[in-house]
């Protein structure tokens, strides 16, 4: 008896479905999505990101949380 391979399901990039081209560090609804409930950055495993927008979104969040925009970790 065999086992099938799971079928791997795609992550949704958030960023391309909201339409967002550049990360705003104002815009702290999106960036709440990419924060986990303790606090913490997601990583780009988790939030399915390129490279250039997860950097983006962590400088954006680093931004936000300097202004007390949000919490930090």
């Amino acid at each position: 008896m065999k086992k099938e391979p799971r079928q791997l399901k795609r992550k949704r990039n958030l960023l391309i479905a909201e339409g967002v081209s550049e990360v705003d560090w104002k815009d702290v609804n999106l960036l709440r999505k990419f924060i986990s409930d303790r606090g913490k950055i997601r990583a780009r495993r988790v939030t399915g990101l390129t490279p250039q927008q997860q950097k983006q979104v962590a400088v954006a969040i680093k931004n936000a949380r300097e202004m007390a925009l949000l919490p930090y970790p």
